[in-house]
């Protein structure tokens, strides 16, 4: 099980790394934010994906054609961590080490769309003093680790609670179903 969930981690890992790793390269060098999330979590899904292969594949060639929710759930979550873990290893590469002034970017970036969106100037200041303070506690990198798997993680364990309901299976399949008599 452990092989199988390091194998279908590290692929879903390496489509996120890679997908992180380009596009914060790209978004980060011209400030350009828009649609990043759409993308972001499309890629997210797609990564995920290897979930529901990791899954259909420990059952069926390790596990007789059989599993149950719990252990095909360990399986799934198993892989989204790995995959996760992936994830925030090269964004915390690529903030420290390509793109450091990625935050302050983005800050503005929040603050010129918060100042275009019409809000009251109450509201306005608190939304500034909001963007301000993630801003600070983002200098912080456990704060940085906590945010990049809360960004994430979530979504491999949506998706690996579903696909664990969709492949569970008590019988093999093919097996004899009794028949009343």
């Amino acid at each position: 099980m452990k092989r199988n969930i390091f194998i279908f981690g590290s692929i879903a890992g390496l489509i996120l790394g890679l997908f992180i790793f380009v596009s914060t390269l790209l978004t980060g060098k011209s400030g350009d934010f828009p649609g990043g999330a759409l993308a972001g979590y499309a890629s997210m899904v797609i990564a995920f994906s290897f979930i529901y292969v990791g899954i259909r594949n420990f059952r069926e060639k390790y596990n007789q054609g059989v599993i149950s929710y719990g252990k095909a759930l360990r399986v799934g979550l198993g892989i989204a961590l790995i995959g996760s873990t992936f994830y925030v290893a090269v964004w915390l590469i690529d903030y420290y080490v390509f793109i450091p002034d990625f935050m302050e970017k983005y800050s503005a970036h929040m603050i010129a769309e918060a100042r275009s969106s019409g809000l009251s100037p109450a509201a306005l200041d608190q939304k500034i003093n909001e963007i301000n303070r993630l801003n600070a506690m983002y200098k912080n990198p456990f704060f940085v680790i906590l945010m990049t798997y809360l960004e994430v993680l979530p979504v491999g364990v949506v998706i690996a609670l579903i696909t664990a309901l969709i492949l569970r299976r008590r019988k093999p399949r093919g097996a004899a179903i009794p028949v009343a008599g």
